[in-house]
């Protein structure tokens, strides 16, 4: 079968995708060749049956992919995507998933005629509940634009921004997001146990409403405020935790320093 999509890097999240691809049915194994340094982590992209090799001089000679997707860390970007200028023609787009590395970079590597999108995915795209954000440059056509939407669907919901600029935003919200959600399950964890719950039942209490609110804010169709008025009554339990969370707008003012510092640092890095 034709190769159709060439993943080079499978880590973690590489491995997470191609998971998802595979799994959904997206791309058959036999279109997918996997280019991977580390043995055991290229055993494992085998093991679901697309073939693989160290090095991207491993790829058939006459293979012209419709996707190279770069899944490598951000340090050794520019050594392994000038690996694929043979593929820089025109005829395949390269998908970047490296934080912080802007379009540019890849221009100045492959040259003009390569189309290039670049995502910001986050760490629940490992089991397919992830936010992957895409920005394309000019030559990347509307079909493909549908196709790696599409392929990325697989790890969660995608949405695509038109100014690049605002992906040191999306960095903030979605990319370092679900750090955040991550401390509330331990602060709220914290709280519980100084409450007088025991540790496993105030960890289970704390994750498991987390988990629940946000999956019913997701299918409610609701709006978020809408729901959090449904929970409260007058003079009740809730309303007295929120008099203390959004007193002042405290809340909204914590978060919105927190997202604008992560912004800021994700400037910082990209230069």
């Amino acid at each position: 079968m034709t190769i159709r999509l060439v993943l080079a890097g499978c880590g973690n999240m590489g491995y997470a995708m191609l998971s998802g691809w595979l799994k959904s049915g997206k791309l058959p194994p036999a279109a997918v060749f996997v280019v991977e340094p580390n043995a055991d982590l290229r055993k494992r992209a085998e093991a679901l049956g697309c073939s693989a090799a160290a090095e991207a001089g491993g790829i058939p000679a006459d293979a012209v992919p419709a996707l190279v997707v770069i899944a490598v860390k951000p340090q050794v970007i520019r050594d392994v995507t000038a690996a694929y200028k043979r593929f820089n023609d025109g005829r395949t787009t390269f998908v970047s998933i490296a934080a912080g590395t802007p379009v540019a970079t890849f221009e100045a590597i492959l040259g003009n005629r390569a189309p290039i999108v670049r995502c910001m995915p986050n760490t629940p795209a490992a089991i397919g509940k992830g936010m992957l954000v895409v920005f394309s440059n000019r030559l990347v056509s509307i079909d493909t634009k549908r196709f790696v939407a599409d392929l990325l669907s697989a790890s969660g919901e995608v949405t695509d921004i038109d100014d690049e600029g605002l992906m040191d935003a999306v960095t903030a919200v979605s990319g370092s997001g679900p750090a955040y959600i991550f401390h509330f399950i331990e602060a709220l964890t914290v709280a519980a146990e100084k409450a007088g719950l025991p540790a496993k039942t105030a960890r289970l209490l704390a994750m498991q409403t987390v988990y629940g609110a946000a999956s019913l804010a997701a299918e409610s169709g609701e709006e978020p405020g809408v729901l959090r008025q449904q929970v409260t009554s007058p003079n009740g339990t809730t309303a007295a935790a929120l008099a203390v969370l959004m007193g002042g707008d405290r809340l909204i003012h914590l978060l919105t320093e927190a997202v604008e510092a992560a912004r800021l640092r994700s400037i910082e890095l990209g230069k």
